[in-house]
């Protein structure tokens, strides 16, 4: 009875021992490697920040990374350090560039215009490159949480602002945590959405960009990275 209670404890011990490197293997190896499959047109992109260090922009280009948006600003004065470095190494391999800005809920939305338009301004952003997008989450945003009215009109001032500037709709980036504290107002209803679903493809079509992974391997850059997906058209 004993031996067979320690050949059962020690059969249990054996699967949870395979279970636990089985899942090491998936979390370290194939989830960071995992590429979806791209329909007809789609391509791949990933979108940076200073938090990458020094990218190999070539090596990310022969990866099969397609396009790419880098972190340009922050509020009303933060400016990514490593935007300038990162938008002329993915230009000049050959990616299709565009540039984010972390939306605050504590600064008005003209002054948060203005910092990313200076950042586009630094660069020679166009009307070629990638539209502007917003990047809307609590996570990591300040502590106080305005109200409803106050972020809404806050919004909408800096997405009007950066259009009539630059002639491109913005994008948005938009988390549910955020869309459920803070709705959007109707008048950006209809602006193009970056979601957020990793590895499973999202059941609504209507997204311009997908990302698919937080923690993708990409050649060129150092540690994990976001990997997404650019729909066609």
């Amino acid at each position: 009875m004993v031996r067979g209670v320690v050949r059962w404890g020690a059969a249990v011990l054996g699967v949870v021992v395979l279970l636990g490197v089985a899942g090491w293997a998936g979390y370290t190896y194939a989830l960071p490697h995992h590429r979806p499959a791209l329909a007809a047109g789609e391509r791949l992109g990933v979108d940076v920040s200073a938090h990458q260090g020094d990218i190999d922009w070539a090596a990310v280009a022969g990866d099969g990374i397609d396009a790419a948006y880098v972190k340009a600003s922050e509020g009303a004065t933060f400016a990514d350090d490593r935007f300038a470095a990162n938008w002329a190494g993915a230009r000049a391999a050959g990616l299709e560039v565009g540039a984010y800005h972390f939306f605050t809920l504590c600064k008005d939305g003209d002054e948060q215009a203005a910092n990313l338009l200076a950042r586009l301004r630094e660069v020679g952003a166009d009307a070629s490159t990638l539209p502007p997008v917003v990047d809307l989450e609590l996570s990591g945003n300040c502590a106080a949480r305005p109200s409803r009215a106050v972020v809404q009109e806050r919004l909408t001032t800096f997405v009007s602002t950066v259009e009539q500037a630059t002639g491109q709709q913005v994008r948005l980036y938009l988390l549910g945590s955020f869309e459920e504290r803070y709705p959007l107002p109707d008048a950006l209803a209809d602006r193009d959405r970056w979601v957020r679903r990793l590895l499973l493809r999202p059941g609504d079509d209507g997204w311009a960009w997908w990302q698919v992974s937080s923690r993708a391997a990409v050649e060129g850059i150092e540690g994990p990275v976001d990997l997404d997906v650019v729909a066609a058209g």
